[in-house]
């Protein structure tokens, strides 16, 4: 009985899997074909064709670019911020700390276009429209209390004999923190930055507000002008699509376990 309960799990695991990943292999097989509009499209690539890549490269490899540069100074700027101020949240006395996590949350729950709104006004007299900086530091609005959080809850869990120590030995404040907290906080701190990568690099709201050129254009707006203008040709569409979805599924792949341990550290606690 055990061993058919166990051989009916898995086939059931496998079709729950078969059905969530049924849109990617779609969209690898359309990317695949010559050039074909999605109704006509067969199965199975059986004349697999790169014209679509080659294609999507020529017209969206800046796009991709971009949303790197965005990315990439996203999740430095916002650890940059928010490493700080979790290590002054969980280990310093400060007034107000409850408070303050409190506006944290509750920020989190201000609808995206609220948000991207009052940006615009505050950048059109600032004259950050249309940059990659202005695109870094509203994506940055989403990564930085996330990353406060999970910082925070992994330092939560730290010894404190440890610092103790340090600071017995001469260390200070920023010694501690830099030599002491960030190494111990490696797996928390790839957490929060892979997370902070993946706001940036799958946004599409601020995008669409904060750019009203093709000087700065990441790869999500791009994808979405791409549609309109390619409709007739989806392989090239999907080739920028598979492109736009390998960073994010090679970062996955690759910090797998390291988020397993960041994000269940602070739990245990």
């Amino acid at each position: 009985m055990r061993r058919r309960h166990g051989i009916g799990h898995t086939i059931a695991g496998v079709l729950i899997l078969a059905f969530f990943l049924f849109p990617v292999y779609w969209m690898l097989n359309v990317s695949l074909q010559h050039s074909s509009g999605a109704v006509a499209t067969p199965w199975f690539p059986t004349d697999p064709s790169l014209h679509g890549y080659s294609k999507a490269l020529h017209d969206q490899g800046a796009h991709l670019v971009t949303s790197l540069e965005i990315a990439l100074g996203t999740v430095a700027f916002s650890l940059l911020i928010a490493a700080p101020a979790a290590y002054a949240l969980a280990h310093f006395r400060v007034r107000g700390a409850g408070v303050v996590l409190l506006v944290i949350l509750i920020s989190q729950m201000i609808p995206g276009i609220v948000v991207a709104n009052a940006l615009y006004s505050a950048y059109a007299n600032l004259g950050l429209l249309n940059s990659v900086w202005g695109l870094i530091l509203a994506d940055a609005s989403l990564g930085i209390p996330f990353a406060m959080l999970i910082l925070r809850a992994f330092m939560l869990t730290l010894p404190r004999s440890i610092m103790e120590a340090a600071e017995v030995d001469g260390a200070g404040p920023v010694r501690v923190f830099v030599s002491i907290v960030l190494p111990l906080c490696r797996n928390a701190l790839i957490t929060a930055a892979l997370f902070s990568f993946l706001f940036a690099w799958g946004d599409f709201l601020f995008a669409l507000t904060l750019t009203t050129t093709e000087n700065v254009r990441p790869v999500t707006l791009g994808l979405y002008t791409y549609v309109g203008a390619f409709v007739a040709d989806w392989s090239s569409v999907m080739a920028t699509a598979m492109m736009a979805s390998l960073p994010a599924v090679v970062l996955l792949v690759i910090a797998q376990r390291y988020v397993a341990a960041g994000t269940t550290t602070g739990a245990v606690k």
